[in-house]
């Protein structure tokens, strides 16, 4: 099994780092358009975060899901629990595979580029707990793994549901591990936490 065994003490971003990261984003999906997409984005670029002004946070090996929305709805969702890549490159990577890779939505167009809000939440390093009740509700979200079976819950998920640790526990060995209710107690459980942030947060 790989070593996921990390801590998350100390894994701070700052406001630069996070709208680097959603510029980043933006610019990635509209790589993927056309010569007419670049020349309309070159207004934006001006004034946009330099990565010379960021911390070493956008260098660190952790997972990321980035998310749009169009309208406040739903319009793409892909990421990953951890990355040998740095956090840039894994946001940027997930910007793109969001926009049209998402296989409950057809590729994203350049007209619904204008209407699209970007949501990032990247997670923390991977640490490894050894009893249940190192988790703190609302806090931590998990990732349980049982030989070739995993499963995961963001932080928010447990207080959402008003579920115990228990119950957040087994509800993810169940249903996402598909491990038995019970399975998450011979299962590897490790804890992170989640920085959500949006283009709405820097308007």
């Amino acid at each position: 099994m790989a070593n996921y065994q990390s801590s998350d003490s100390g894994f701070q971003m700052t406001e630069t780092d996070k709208q680097f990261l959603l510029q980043e984003a933006r610019a990635s999906i509209m790589g993927l358009f056309s010569k007419e997409a670049e020349e309309g984005e070159e207004a934006s670029v001006e004034g946009w975060v330099n990565v010379s002004e960021c911390s070493r946070s956008i260098k660190a090996h952790c997972g990321a899901f980035v998310t749009l929305t169009r309208w406040g709805r739903l319009r793409g969702c892909m990421g990953m629990m951890m990355s040998d890549e740095p956090l840039l490159n894994t946001v940027r990577e997930m910007a793109v595979a969001a926009a049209v890779e998402d296989p409950r939505f057809p590729r994203l167009s350049l007209k619904e580029m204008e209407e699209v809000e970007i949501e990032i939440s990247v997670l923390s390093p991977l640490k490894k707990i050894e009893h249940a009740s190192e988790i703190v509700l609302g806090k931590h979200g998990i990732y349980l793994v049982k030989g070739r079976s995993s499963g995961v819950y963001l932080p928010q998920v447990a207080t959402e549901a008003g579920w115990d640790v228990e119950q957040f526990l087994g509800h993810c060995a169940r249903e996402k591990a598909r491990i038995g209710w019970d399975g998450w107690k011979s299962a590897d459980i490790y804890i992170f936490t989640s920085t959500v942030f949006s283009e709405e947060s820097f308007l």
